[in-house]
């Protein structure tokens, strides 16, 4: 690294530590002064008080007990009884539910509103000041819209279920809770990148070319079911760069991020359609804009160093790290769950948070998950860290056994220099919040794979 990339890094780094500090203070004081006056309450009571607005407040409960007692009050049948006290139950239910519901829209809208401006100053200050930044306003709003919207969309229904079978769940429902977020987190996982993201960014197939045939080959050398090579086009947000694989079974797919490839560039037709404008076969008239956005700076890597940072990822498949941090988060999330069915009967933990004549399931959920959970939770992020160190390393042994060594160290500089990556930092910080070794640890154990 020069001396030139190595203050730039200096630099963007004292910036993203400020950024982090300031941005963290002022999420613990907010965290605070929600606390402290009765923030959460007040968000529920004010909840309460729209569902009633719309007809859904207790008196909608109410107004159905009242017509059951009409319809019914003639019959003095048993079973009919008990249908009315059945319907009653069920319309109790959902009241609470919607309720509920209405309180987690406010909560996530309250919460998007105040972070907005940090996201805000992180792309457009902080991002644009070292050349990473590459969207407008306008986009950013519209993505920032898209992204809460589809959030509502999924978080909404999947509550509304988990609410539900907390509720009529009998003693064991933690078990089934349990099995329903492990369904909904698999489903998820298969979905994402097909349906999901796919409405925030472009995914094209990788060209026919020496590349995509030396990742298949190299797919089919470790048994890895590959069917499908993505290229999404990330560099229309930013000039990060990344790689991953998902899906299960035999249907694995792989997505790099074009900023990652040296020789691949957005094809400029795409550029106009998307900027509105007629597309041109000799380049004149294109705007400047146009222009640059085509002429992104060199970096990425080549097609060696390509296959050599695939190699480091489709490590993590072959030697179960993938597998092994879903058991690991399963594990964590049936415990959480147990845990919450010890805690949530106790009224004095509802108490403390201003609810002395209520115990709303979804504010138990709150509760425990976030304030309760919070000293358990910290323990269980670094011990996932080191585990995740573990694996990075792992993963860059298993490519040196494919003998991409050589390129994965050399691929491993590109990627730091093209992302401003400072390659000093004190152990016992990056020990706590790195989930990658530092670039140096990495560099210094491919050398010795190298001497080996």
């Amino acid at each position: 690294m020069d001396s030139e990339t190595f203050e730039k890094s200096r630099l963007y780094q004292l910036d993203k530590s400020t950024f982090s500090f300031w941005s963290g203070l002022y999420s613990e004081v907010e965290g605070t002064f929600i606390l402290l006056f009765g923030g959460i309450p007040y968000l529920w009571r004010l909840s309460g008080r729209f569902c009633g607005y719309v007809g859904f407040g207790p008196e909608y409960e109410g107004r159905f007990r009242g017509f059951l007692v009409i319809v019914t009050g003639p019959f003095r049948i048993s079973l009919i009884v008990q249908k009315r006290v059945l319907i009653a139950d069920i319309l109790h239910l959902v009241q609470r539910i919607i309720h509920s519901l209405v309180f987690l829209l406010l909560a996530t809208l309250f919460s998007a509103l105040t972070g907005l401006p940090w996201s805000l100053y992180n792309t457009f200050v902080i991002e644009e000041k070292h050349g990473f930044n590459h969207q407008t306003l306008d986009f950013f709003m519209k993505d920032a819209i898209k992204k809460f919207l589809v959030t509502q969309c999924i978080l909404l229904p999947v509550s509304s279920l988990l609410l539900y079978i907390i509720k009529i769940g009998g003693d064991y429902f933690f078990i089934y809770a349990w099995l329903f977020t492990l369904v909904v987190s698999l489903v998820l996982v298969t979905i994402y990148a097909d349906y999901i993201a796919p409405l925030f960014d472009k995914f094209t197939p990788l060209p026919e070319g020496k590349l995509k045939q030396e990742i298949e080959v190299m797919a089919k050398n470790i048994d890895f079911p590959l069917t499908k090579v993505y290229v999404v086009e990330g560099s229309k947000r930013s000039s990060h760069s990344n790689a991953y694989f998902y899906g299960f079974f035999k249907n694995k797919r792989i997505v790099l991020f074009d900023t990652l490839l040296e020789e691949y560039s957005v094809p400029n037709k795409d550029i106009q359609e998307e900027s509105g404008m007629e597309p041109r076969s000799d380049g004149e008239g294109d705007s400047e804009e146009i222009k640059a956005k085509v002429k992104i700076k060199k970096q990425g890597c080549k097609n060696e160093e390509v296959l050599a940072v695939l190699g480091h990822e489709l490590g993590h498949w072959k030697l179960g790290h993938t597998v092994k941090n879903i058991i690991i988060s399963q594990m964590n999330s049936f415990l959480c769950f147990f845990l919450f069915a010890v805690l949530i009967r106790r009224k004095e933990l509802f108490a403390a948070f201003g609810f002395y004549d209520s115990q709303p399931t979804l504010i138990g959920l709150l509760i425990i998950f976030q304030f309760i959970f919070s000293p358990y939770n910290e323990v269980l992020s670094f011990c996932l860290t080191v585990l995740s160190r573990r694996f990075e390393f792992q993963a860059d042994a298993f490519a040196k056994k494919l003998g991409k060594a050589e390129d994965l160290y050399s691929a491993l500089i590109k990627l730091n220099k093209d992302n401003l990556g400072f390659p000093v930092s004190d152990w016992l910080f990056s020990m706590w919040h790195y989930s990658h070794p530092p670039l140096l640890e990495r560099l210094q154990a491919l050398k010795n794979m190298k001497q080996d």
